[in-house]
């Protein structure tokens, strides 16, 4: 899951060796941490936050498929 992740922000954003994805796992769930360069954050987000929410729905889907809850958080 990490790295399909990955590909799909790295495919949206400038700079996608700056792109860094941690996956943490608890007890309620996942969470999948993405760190971009300051410059694509906007890119990621999306106009009125339509990409993110889009990531954070692909993220679920797959999730689910594990058994897993999944939260993508975008960390600066």
């Amino acid at each position: 899951m990490k790295e399909f992740i990955a590909y799909l922000i790295k495919n949206l954003v400038d700079k996608p060796d700056a792109v860094e994805v941690q996956i943490l796992d608890g007890e309620q769930g996942t969470i999948v941490e993405v760190k971009v360069s300051a410059e694509d954050v906007a890119k990621v987000v999306g106009r009125q936050g339509k990409t993110i929410k889009s990531l954070r729905t692909i993220a679920m889907t797959v999730g689910a498929r594990f058994g897993r809850r999944v939260r993508l958080e975008l960390v600066h």
